[in-house]
């Protein structure tokens, strides 16, 4: 799987998530997060989230996390308005089986 992924929203902007390296820490910032699962076409997108602490998220297929096994991808994302906007913009785009927010 590539280090970066641009995930579309359904206004028709595009979002640069990076991954983050298994078993490797994340620093302690908001943002938004996605797993994707790679596949023949390219990747599927799992879970889209967002978070006011990154270094929280559990990395997926993790027996704590209850997710299947993806990649987890990450965007720094301090300001909560756009944080929400893109989240919610990447969710009506995707229609992903699981949505995470911490800004509800």
């Amino acid at each position: 799987m590539r280090d970066f992924i641009d995930l579309l929203g359904a206004s028709g902007a595009s979002y640069r998530f990076r991954r983050r390296p298994e078993g490797a820490a994340h620093l302690p910032t908001a943002g938004n997060y996605a797993v994707v699962q790679a596949t023949a076409a390219g990747f599927k997108v799992l879970l889209v989230g967002t978070s006011m602490d990154l270094s929280l998220t559990q990395p997926p297929g993790s027996p704590r996390s209850g997710r299947k096994a993806g990649h987890l991808f990450t965007r720094l994302n301090v300001a909560r308005a756009v944080r929400v906007a893109e989240h919610e913009d990447i969710v009506t785009h995707y229609h992903p089986a699981d949505v995470a927010s911490e800004d509800a």
